[in-house]
Parts: C-alpha cells; sequence; structure tokens
C-alpha cells in the first residue's frame, strides 16, 4: 500500500532489562507490544527505537521519516538530550508530525516541551481504574464503549499540571476516590497531540483490546494532513514569499 502513515514507536527499554516481572510481561519490551497490534494495520508501516540504541535510535534521518512518533518514558526523562527534545517539538509544530504520550510521558521531555507544562500530577499505588468515553463522537474514541474497567492499574489523580486540553476525551475513576483527565488532546502548531494514561511496566494494559484500539486511533488521527491549495482559475501562480521578495529587491 502506497502512501502508509510512517510510526516511531520509542519506548525507555531499560525496565524490561533490569526488572524480571517488567521482562515477564513483556519480553518483546512494551515498544514491541504496541508494534505488534498496531502491525496488523496494513496502512501503518512501523519502527521502533529505544534509549539506549545510537543517537537514542532517533537520529535525524528517522525522526524526519516520522509521520506519528509514539513515547513511552518513566524513570530516565533526564537522558534525552535537550537537542532531541526540541527537534521533537519542531517536528510536531512546523511539520505537522503527530505524538503520542503514553503513561508516564507526562513527564518527558518531548511532551512538556510541546504543550507547555511541568507534568507534575498525584500519584498512588495500583488501584482498579475505570476509564469513562467522555467524547465518543471523537475518532479516537471510535469503537469504544461509554466506559470500560481497565483492572489494576498505577493510580494517577488530579491535580493534573497540563494546560487546558482542546479536548478532554477520556476521564479515569480509581477504587480510592481519584480522577484523572486520562486521554486528551492538544493542537500545537499544524501537529496534533495525545496523550493517554494506561501503560504501567508491570501491568498487561498494553494487551488490552480498547487500550489498543484507542491507540490504534490515535495514531490515525495523529497523523500529519496533507494540504493542497489550489489556484482559482484566472489567478496568477505566486512563487514561495522568500523568493518573491529577492526577486523584488533584485529589480530594485
Amino acid at each position: 500500500m502506497e502512501n502508509k502513515i510512517k510510526v516511531t514507536i520509542w519506548n525507555e527499554g531499560r525496565h524490561e532489562k533490569k526488572n524480571a516481572k517488567v521482562q515477564a510481561m513483556y519480553p518483546n519490551g512494551i515498544h514491541g507490544a504496541i508494534a505488534e497490534f498496531l502491525s496488523k494495520c496494513d496502512d501503518l508501516e512501523i519502527r521502533t527505537a529505544t534509549l539506549d540504541d545510537p543517537d537514542c535510535g532517533l537520529p535525524d534521518e528517522v525522526l524526519n521519516d516520522t509521520d506519528v512518533l509514539m513515547w513511552w518514558g518513566h524513570m530516565h526523562h533526564n537522558d534525552v538530550p535537550e537537542e532531541l527534545a526540541g527537534k521533537i517539538r519542531d517536528r510536531v509544530y512546523s511539520e505537522g508530525m503527530g505524538f503520542i504520550a503514553m503513561h508516564s510521558a507526562h513527564k518527558s521531555k518531548p511532551f512538556r516541551y510541546i504543550v507547555g507544562t511541568d507534568g507534575n500530577l498525584s500519584w498512588g499505588e495500583d488501584q482498579r481504574e475505570i476509564i469513562w468515553n467522555l467524547l465518543p463522537q471523537h475518532p479516537i474514541a471510535a469503537g469504544i464503549p461509554e466506559y470500560f474497567d481497565l483492572g489494576v492499574e498505577e493510580m494517577y489523580g488530579e491535580p493534573f499540571r497540563i494546560p487546558q486540553p482542546d479536548e478532554l476525551i477520556f476521564t479515569s475513576w480509581f477504587e480510592g476516590g481519584n480522577i484523572f483527565r486520562s486521554g486528551v488532546t492538544y493542537y500545537r502548531g499544524i501537529g496534533k497531540v495525545f496523550y493517554f494514561q494506561p501503560g504501567h511496566e508491570t501491568n498487561p494494559h498494553f494487551y488490552n483490546p480498547y487500550v489498543q484500539k484507542i491507540l490504534t486511533n490515535a495514531v490515525h488521527w495523529a497523523a500529519p494532513q496533507k494540504f493542497e491549495f489550489p489556484i482559482p482559475v484566472g489567478c496568477p501562480k505566486r512563487m514561495n514569499p522568500v523568493d518573491e521578495l529577492n526577486e523584488a529587491k533584485a529589480e530594485k
């Protein structure tokens, strides 16, 4: 299939090397588990990257060839170079690359730089979580019921220090009484951003069919739009504004 959406799944990839429980849960890494279900979509071209790969897995030739960047981070946010985080932000703002931040990526440098936040939130031990679908008409929520019981997940709670979301799609209730804005979108420059809360490394939620459906929908929603502006009949075609300015200077 031509014109596939090019998706890069980035993961710190260190928990899987050091923690036997995480190794057992995600033997191919969290990035591998996400790649497995996304690869079932014929219109997606999938690659993966981890923090310990050369250039953190995102050299310019990879980043500049990515339509949607998915990001899972947790304990090693500060090991991501400032320069790389800035390049990711610029790709979203100026080139329309989609960005999907998962679970603890609320504290990642790219997410914080893109949306403008310190990413702080309330935190607690694992609890039962129910996710409510507040915006069922949104493309990311397509095929998702009114609510679903996620089971046990690491508790994230309000206040969540993020800018006012452009769209609040999902909110979560935890058995301890906390609530959390667990699925939000932002429009930044010409790019689109989705934050989704489930995905602690010791819980199996990247195997959950609703989580998989939400992330699959999000990739398609976040993909860059191809804009074409046809010239009306009878209107002269204009050159690039910079070239037009240089030509005007040359004529003086």
